[in-house]
């Protein structure tokens, strides 16, 4: 049984995204509303996408825009208050993304208990956020050396926002990925989240890995949502769940449960 499947129960499974508001130290943060604002949003959110029925959740500073590529210690601080103050309530697989800082990730996985991470793990960009680089052995040790060696990694190697600093194929990046890092996941992104990752990128790195499952990333919507797992081995889904589709709207229960009923009669016709 590979480790989705044990993990989550369900074939193909559809891991949601909790967003977070803005945090303390965050340019948008809401001083009057404070931290109690962002828990009882993202506990609102959070009974939405469970109650809908979706196989996972994963916490993400969401709207901490600028992002950084090394996180201040307040933002993993005030995520682990979040999810510490939700935990009794999660009734479904959970992880974290710190973005973008795969050791961050790491370290509120450990302390919330997450059983898996989502990052820019490997390679060096142009991005919107500066020249972007990463250490994927640091990561890996630093996962050993924090008690997280059965923490799940999923690599995005799509980066929204980025472009791979050298001139190679995604189907090169995907293999070599692979060999050279052992990810537990591969994602797959379109531009920016919300946009459509384009099926034949994702069918071009599914065709080249030989073990690992390969997760659709962005954009998945209750249009295309068959067409793209009829490649991919699951998905990360978030803006297709918000009240009209909108990035920043907070979840809407109806539109979780009309997707994730689509999912499951695609199952049951396997």
């Amino acid at each position: 049984m590979n480790w989705m499947k044990e993990l989550f129960q369900v074939e193909k499974p559809i891991i949601a995204m909790c967003h977070l508001q803005a945090l303390p130290g965050d340019p948008n943060y809401d001083e009057m509303g404070g931290m109690d604002r962002v828990v009882c949003r993202a506990r609102r959110d959070l009974h939405a996408l469970q109650d809908g029925g979706v196989d996972g959740v994963m916490f993400s500073n969401e709207f901490s825009l600028p992002y950084l590529t090394k996180m201040e210690p307040v933002t993993v601080a005030a995520m682990a208050r979040v999810i510490g103050e939700l935990k009794s309530e999660i009734k479904i697989p959970y992880g974290v993304n710190c973005l973008w800082d795969p050791n961050a990730s790491l370290d509120l996985a450990v302390a919330v208990g997450g059983q898996f991470i989502r990052e820019i793990i490997s390679g060096v960009y142009a991005s919107d956020f500066g020249l972007w680089n990463t250490n994927a052995g640091e990561t890996a040790r630093h996962r050993q050396r924090i008690g997280g060696k059965n923490i799940k990694m999923l690599f995005n190697i799509v980066p929204e926002a980025a472009k791979y600093l050298a001139d190679r194929d995604i189907a090169e990046i995907a293999k070599t990925t692979e060999f050279n890092h052992a990810p537990d996941a591969l994602c797959v992104s379109g531009l920016t989240a919300g946009s459509e990752t384009d099926t034949q990128v994702l069918k071009r790195v599914k065709d080249v890995v030989r073990h690992t499952p390969v997760l659709c990333n962005t954009g998945c919507n209750i249009d295309n949502i068959q067409r793209q797992l009829s490649v991919a081995d699951g998905a990360v889904c978030a803006t297709t769940f918000k009240v009209d589709g909108v990035f920043e709207n907070a979840v809407d229960q109806k539109r979780v449960k009309a997707f994730m009923d689509k999912v499951k009669q695609m199952r049951q016709a396997v």
